[in-house]
């Protein structure tokens, strides 16, 4: 499993808009659909990538302490599933079902979303503040497979605790989420 860093898109930016299709309930939603009041947390994640599996719990316990608090949650996937038929959008609602996820899990197909968020493994955070604008990239902890620290989701848990504050999140602070890389369409 080779590790792949985030490209860390530059604080400040403006949140990508996006329309895609939600594994689980069906329906076509928009990043205006997922914000949250006070903030919003876009996850690139996959169903096959160990990386992900890793933190699959921790991004359950994050979301449900954090969307009661206005923080928006959405996860996408933008891999190429003719490569990688795990990550096909029944399975991803089988995983999103199985685990619980309160979030919706989106398809990425054509992979523009992606590109848009500039992302670059599974998993890849990105924190906007209630004005769309990235305050937050990197990782959700230090924990990675076989690493035997502890899964707490202590960067992003600090990220918003701060956002949540009206803080800034120190850009020295902002470490790359690390993972398997995208799995992009062969041109």
């Amino acid at each position: 499993m080779a590790a792949t860093p985030s490209t860390m898109l530059p604080l400040g930016t403006p949140a990508p808009r996006f329309a895609l299709p939600d594994t689980v309930s069906g329906k076509t939603l928009t990043y205006e659909d997922v914000k949250g009041p006070k903030g919003t947390v876009i996850m690139f994640i996959c169903n096959h990538c160990p990386y992900v599996k890793h933190v699959n719990d921790e991004l359950v316990r994050l979301a449900k302490d954090y969307m009661p608090r206005g923080i928006g949650f959405a996860a996408i996937s933008a891999n190429d599933v003719s490569r990688y038929p795990d990550d096909a959008p029944d399975k991803m609602k089988e995983t999103a079902l199985r685990l619980g996820y309160p979030f919706p899990y989106l398809y990425d197909e054509p992979q523009d979303t992606a590109r848009a968020y500039q992302a670059a493994c599974t998993p890849d955070f990105f924190v906007f503040d209630a004005n769309d604008h990235l305050v937050y990239r990197g990782q959700l902890d230090d924990s990675r497979p076989g690493n035997g620290k502890p899964v707490t989701g202590k960067d992003m848990r600090r990220a918003l605790d701060l956002l949540l504050q009206g803080k800034t999140v120190p850009e020295e602070e902002q470490m790359p989420s690390i993972g398997c890389s995208i799995k992009w369409k062969e041109s």
